[in-house]
């Protein structure tokens, strides 16, 4: 049982987030949920004084919903900048950032951008770190087959993809957050490395979905054109413990 620490999960409501301050609530932890609903703000820096006092790290799961260019940028990087500056004040031992495998090689989609931005923000700030990067969530594959659907037919890039549970980098980050900073960027991914066709159409199958699924070397991952593994870790990564399988039977 790790010493019980306070720590300030930034976007605590969302997926990953809620997931995040479950598990250090069970594990005894103090949870801080800094969302703007909280009075919370790490756009404008509302409230970041008084809910990183005493914390000994943050673990920023933050997110918005747009594809602008302008938009996400200024989200991801003011955001980080006020956290980054708050926490050197506040004397926060430890600054923890999701974002994503591959986002440097997938600079054609503004949102893989604004993570590398963020990154980056984080990285010159001067405050201890760790970036953790994570592949695609097993949560959005239903997304993605019906982003990639037309009449009747889910068609995807010819690349690799190793999704993983949220459950997976919730557990990561927590651990993460509790370790010493690594001030620099680990990675994570799922345990099921396999064509991306095959995994949608792992998961279409699973849901008793009878779409067909077919792979185009030409199709690009959200606008940004792909290569065989532009979606995998290609250096060492941990890798999560629940499998496509599993996670279809837990739905």
């Amino acid at each position: 049982m790790s010493i019980p620490r306070k720590i300030v999960v930034v976007g605590g409501t969302g997926l990953i987030g809620s997931k995040v301050v479950s598990i250090l609530t069970r594990e005894g932890h103090q949870a801080i949920v800094a969302v703007p609903s909280a009075g919370i703000n790490s756009v404008t820096g509302e409230g970041l004084a008084a809910a990183l006092a005493g914390a000994h790290a943050v673990i920023d799961v933050s997110n918005i919903m747009s594809f602008d260019a302008s938009v996400v940028r200024n989200f991801f990087e003011s955001s980080s900048r006020n956290l980054t500056a708050a926490e050197k004040d506040a004397g926060v031992h430890h600054h923890v950032v999701l974002s994503i495998v591959g986002a440097d090689g997938l600079a054609g989609n503004p949102y893989m951008a604004g993570k590398v931005a963020q990154e980056d923000e984080v990285k010159r700030s001067g405050q201890a770190y760790t970036v953790l990067r994570a592949t695609q969530f097993f949560e959005f594959i239903p997304t993605l087959a019906d982003a990639y659907t037309a009449d009747g037919t889910a068609t995807v890039p010819a690349t690799l993809f190793q999704p993983v549970a949220a459950d997976d980098v919730a557990a990561a980050l927590v651990e993460t957050a509790l370790r010493d900073p690594q001030n620099s960027t680990i990675q994570l991914a799922g345990p099921d490395r396999l064509l991306f066709a095959d995994i949608v159409a792992t998961y279409l199958r699973g849901v008793n979905d009878t779409r067909r699924v077919t792979a185009d070397a030409s199709a690009s991952y959200f606008g940004s054109a792909v290569t065989k593994t532009s979606l995998v870790p290609t250096r060492e990564a941990s890798i999560g413990t629940i499998s496509l399988n599993e996670w279809l039977e837990r739905r």
